[in-house]
């Protein structure tokens, strides 16, 4: 065998944990909207929280895993809860759109952490990345126009955009919180804490909010739960071993992944209007990616 072929074996291997990672997680986004659509949103995130702190925390223990540094502590709060509100907004929006178009428009959370950065990180904003949000507000345009111009005006659509914008916002600071987190923890501690975070500040609604799952609702969230640790963990190895610029392509293919799913369990079909935005909305990522590379995986859906 050739002398650089166990390399290039090698440097295959984070593409394909992030390929297969981002696969599952629009698996797990399909079984979560059915969830939300039953009861609702936060129930959904409430359950799969707790599902998933049930699964990892006995996986983290027998890991090896230590209690984390209070910075590293501190990075799985913030995390935890920004993902509890992002995700719960994301799932909410999905109740009313198609699974593709809401993906679609989540896509342009790479174009608003360019933005964050500039505030949060004082780096400059170039006329490259001005273009590029440009084009990616054109393509969420487009989507939404096409969406809120079917039948008139469709209420329902616009909280369901607004959600998943919304949640877009949030996923930007949760690019910034991801990187920071990956330096410091293990992907097997990140998908610990992330569910156990989660389910602690969700958990302080549930004496109001809190409803019993049905049976076919407890089989959504067990699912969710199970494909979310197992995403996490494949996406967080891939992107501990390769650069972002590398692997941010792969993000795309979540697009893909969510037409499909959208087709096959809820009988959504792929419109003109949802192919050109997102089409819109992937040059404007790949030319801002082209000086300030972000990640734009689910990590926390």
């Amino acid at each position: 065998m050739p002398s650089g072929q166990p390399s290039k074996h090698h440097h295959m291997m984070p593409f394909l944990a992030v390929a297969a990672g981002i696969a599952s997680f629009s698996v797990m986004d399909a079984l979560m909207k059915g969830a939300s659509l039953e009861v609702g949103a936060y129930n959904a995130m409430l359950w799969r929280s707790l599902l998933g702190a049930a699964l990892m925390v006995p996986l983290w223990r027998l890991s090896g895993g230590v209690w984390p540094q209070r910075e590293a502590l501190r990075l799985h709060g913030l995390r935890g809860l920004n993902g509890a509100i992002m995700a719960t907004m994301f799932f909410y929006g999905l109740k009313f759109l198609p699974l593709a178009e809401g993906m679609a428009i989540s896509f342009i959370a790479p174009l608003i952490a360019l933005y964050l950065a500039a505030v949060l990180l004082g780096e400059k904003i170039e006329s490259r990345a001005i273009f590029a949000s440009v084009l990616g507000l054109a393509g969420v345009a487009v989507i939404a126009g096409a969406r809120l111009s079917e039948g008139g005006y469709s209420s329902q659509a616009a909280w369901g955009i607004a959600a998943i914008l919304g949640s877009a916002v949030l996923y930007a600071w949760n690019l910034i919180l991801q990187r920071q987190q990956a330096k410091l923890a293990a992907p097997i501690e990140v998908a610990t804490f992330q569910a156990l975070f989660a389910s602690l500040f969700l958990g302080l609604l549930a004496p109001w909010l809190a409803v019993q799952p049905s049976t076919a609702v407890q089989g959504y969230v067990s699912g969710s739960a199970v494909l979310a640790a197992i995403s996490l963990m494949m996406i967080s190895w891939g992107y501990g071993r390769e650069e972002t610029q590398v692997l941010l392509p792969l993000e795309y293919s979540a697009f893909v992944w969510a037409a499909l799913f959208g087709w096959l369990i809820f009988d959504e079909a792929l419109t003109l209007p949802t192919i050109a935005g997102a089409v819109l909305i992937v040059i404007g990522c790949w030319i801002a990616a082209k000086r300030q590379p972000v990640h734009t995986e689910q990590t926390v859906l």
